[in-house]
């Protein structure tokens, strides 16, 4: 992988994980989804417009059917997410989504992409999933309603893997502009659910006063962290910056940690040892 391309993934690592832990924060809300895709369609719009002006893309119907792709599969993703942090904790949700997604990328973008598949690669993956799920400590910790936990994980990585290969294609491939996908997927949540927040309007305003540093947070971080991540799949293989963005979980379940006031266990450290050695197995597999 090359350098600039693991640098972004790093620093999408970090914007990510802090992100989640603001999710988590406003997980009761019931209108946090639309506020901060609102917030990132606001603070995008005039780079959108200066692309459009500029490049003047011209699209096929295969173009519009990618981001109609990207748009339907981040809106599954982040309604199961935020029902996942309502449900359980964010030590156990979010390692779990971030280790199904780049497991099954991994594969997909291998089968469907034809991407070259080494043994540095495969070792990197299975470091990485391994590493990840003896982060989120399944099987040896406490957790509230973990079996609702584990399917909302589960169900959020394979949304992962799902937008992870689609926009990979859509910005290698059919070569669309990164901050165009980040933005059709804010674009279209706003449309897809702003039609449910006009039933309850004071409910909006109250839950917008009352998180609004959550909204803040995700609007900035989340699309940047995203673009980043778009940015390095255009330049180093979908299967090699899947894993690699699972750096986060280091940071995630260190901020669950605090805020659950849970102890890392020592099979948390082992784990913190299987990603990183993992994602350096990825950056040389080439």
């Amino acid at each position: 992988m090359p350098l600039v391309a693991l640098l972004a993934v790093l620093l999408a690592a970090a914007t990510h994980a802090i992100w989640n832990l603001e999710a988590k924060r406003a997980a009761g809300a019931r209108y946090f989804v639309l506020l901060y895709s609102l917030g990132a369609t606001l603070l995008w719009t005039p780079a959108v417009l200066w692309i459009l002006w500029h490049d003047r893309p011209d699209f096929s119907a295969l173009h519009w059917l990618a981001l109609l792709a990207s748009g339907v599969l981040h809106l599954c993703y982040s309604l199961v997410l935020q029902a996942g942090y309502r449900a359980s904790d964010l030590s156990l949700v979010y390692p779990l989504a971030r280790g199904a997604g780049p497991l099954l990328s991994f594969f997909a973008a291998v089968l469907l992409l034809g991407e070259r598949i080494t043994w540095q690669s495969v070792l990197g993956v299975l470091l990485i999933v391994a590493g990840i799920f003896l982060v989120a400590g399944i099987g040896s910790q406490k957790h509230h309603a973990p079996r609702v936990g584990i399917a909302l994980g589960l169900v959020t990585g394979v949304f992962i893997a799902a937008y992870t290969i689609n926009d990979g294609w859509a910005v290698k491939v059919l070569l669309i502009s990164p901050i165009l996908v980040d933005y059709t997927g804010n674009l279209l949540r706003v449309l897809a659910l702003s039609p449910l927040a006009w039933r309850e309007p004071a409910r909006v305003r109250t839950e917008l006063r009352q998180y609004l540093r959550p909204v803040l947070v995700v609007s900035v971080l989340g699309p940047l962290g995203y673009i980043l991540v778009l940015y390095a799949m255009r330049i180093a293989p979908v299967s090699h910056v899947a894993p690699a963005r699972e750096l986060a979980t280091l940071l995630g379940t260190y901020f669950g940690a605090r805020l659950l006031r849970e102890r890392a266990a020592p099979a948390r450290v082992a784990g913190a040892v299987c990603i990183v050695v993992g994602v350096i197995s990825l950056a040389f597999s080439d």
